[in-house]
């Protein structure tokens, strides 16, 4: 079989959430099956580490899509050419696109309908092409695969599809992440805060992941406990809006807020490793792949009740409202002077990871790419 993989978002030292998805899923899939004959379908020159065995066949097509019009251009003009030349059994988009314009079987993962639930936190532009072509997409896809539970019946009920169209393919964890020895704590701790205890955030800087609250409750944290405790945060502003900067600017203590940038897995390891919590509380998630990363690195979580969070959280995490800053405040004091609850938390999130694994990924997503393969061809 010809299988042809949109691989866009794997991009060297810039893998973001979906970029890992694709990377390790099929990383493991393209070795596990040496029968098949796999053409990544880029639109930028590859990076070599991305072709992981011989039964790759790469390509690069232009042109490199970001910009919404592009990205259109890309999926409607380019790729379709190239899936003639190709002629694949099945092509398989793992951000979420495909394109319209061609008749092969097609398998796409949605990783969320935040668009949909918060069409705020966007760019006008990137609104609109996410609003119209989502609907398009689902239908003319013989088969969906989502990041979780709460995904899969977001998109069933958004769109009215069959809930058997839609696989549940979880995310897994970054072998980086796990527990890290005192001394590299103390280490780590030198290095970014002169020593302090911190807590830490990960992600995109934008809107969606609530960062002007978490700046408030940090604030009201600090007035209410007084604490030496800084807050590091991890990840490129990819949406500064006026509500973050604002809450920034603001800040009593901002002098105790650090910006590290993006983190190479290896630094990330050890800079969660070494954090008192992770505080991930996003306004809406369709999985939240730094929960699983703290459970792995035995750093206790604050999470949402919203979305698909306390679906991955389990009972593992203190969960709150993501829209109460008193209550995520007062989550760090309760997280940061309770070692008993830290220690009942670690536990549980030590059992709560057993469900995510790259491996169960790449074989719950070979099992969905089996099924389109199998499925009969629709009308389009």
């Amino acid at each position: 079989m010809k299988i042809a993989v949109n691989t866009r978002l794997l991009l060297k030292n810039k893998l973001e959430g979906i970029g890992w998805f694709t990377y390790e899923s099929f990383k493991r899939i393209v070795q596990n099956h040496p029968e098949h004959e796999f053409h990544f379908i880029f639109d930028r020159p590859w990076d070599e580490t991305f072709i992981f065995g011989n039964n790759i066949i790469p390509h690069k097509i232009s042109p490199p899509a970001r910009h919404p019009f592009l990205i259109w251009s890309w999926y409607e003009i380019s790729l379709p050419r190239l899936l003639k030349k190709i002629k694949p059994d099945l092509l398989v988009s793992p951000d979420a696109f495909n394109t319209l314009h061609s008749k092969v079987k097609k398998l796409t993962v949605i990783h969320d309908l935040n668009f949909e639930h918060h069409p705020e936190q966007m760019t006008l532009l990137n609104r609109k092409l996410y609003q119209y072509y989502t609907p398009k997409i689902v239908k003319n896809a013989d088969r969906i695969a989502t990041v979780s539970t709460f995904s899969k019946q977001d998109i069933v009920k958004h769109y009215g599809i069959d809930q058997d169209k839609v696989d549940v393919v979880y995310n897994g964890s970054n072998s980086k992440f796990k527990p890290i020895t005192t001394q590299e704590q103390a280490e780590t701790k030198a290095h970014y805060t002169n020593g302090a205890p911190y807590f830490i955030f990960i992600g995109a800087l934008n809107p969606r992941k609530n960062l002007a609250r978490l700046f408030n409750a940090f604030d009201l944290f600090k007035k209410a406990t007084g604490s030496h405790i800084k807050y590091v945060i991890v990840g490129e502003r990819m949406y500064w809006s006026r509500d973050i900067k604002e809450a920034y600017e603001t800040m009593e203590f901002r002098n105790d807020v650090i910006f590290t940038g993006r983190l190479e897995p290896d630094q990330l390891g050890k800079v969660l490793g070494s954090a008192i919590a992770i505080t991930y509380v996003s306004i809406f998630e369709g999985f939240g792949i730094p929960i699983i990363e703290a459970f792995n690195a035995e750093v206790p979580v604050i999470t949402a009740n919203t979305s698909s969070m306390p679906e991955v959280a389990g009972d593992a995490a203190l969960i709150i409202n993501p829209f109460d800053i008193d209550k995520m405040a007062e989550a760090m004091k309760i997280i940061s002077t309770d070692e008993v609850l830290r220690q009942s938390l670690i536990a549980k999130g030590k059992v709560q990871k057993q469900k995510f694994s790259w491996n169960k990924t790449a074989d719950h997503l070979w099992h969905s790419i089996d099924k389109t393969l199998n499925s009969k061809p629709q009308t389009k």
